[in-house]
């Protein structure tokens, strides 16, 4: 299961990827991978490691805190299966 954080994040890539008119092969180029690694950084199928999201954030022009804003943790606790992680782990 996707975890919940890993969702958001890949969409506050890509709205802010959207919001500078920069296709995911530019954010690709830019980041040095491949845009289908884009692809599932933005689906939530890949999770962002903290140096990858902190090249994005570079390759965007926000601070990373950018792809969390709006995150209610609460509401992501929700919707995670009975025996996941506690949000402290």
């Amino acid at each position: 299961m996707k975890h919940p954080v890993d969702l958001y994040v890949g969409q506050r890539i890509r709205q802010r990827r959207w919001e500078i008119d920069m296709t995911q092969q530019q954010l690709a180029e830019k980041v040095g991978i491949r845009f289908q690694q884009i692809q599932k950084y933005e689906t939530g199928a890949n999770r962002v490691s903290a140096s990858r999201l902190w090249d994005i954030a570079a390759a965007t022009g926000v601070p990373v805190s950018h792809f969390f804003e709006g995150f209610d943790e609460r509401a992501a606790n929700d919707q995670r299966p009975a025996g996941g992680r506690a949000a402290a782990e």
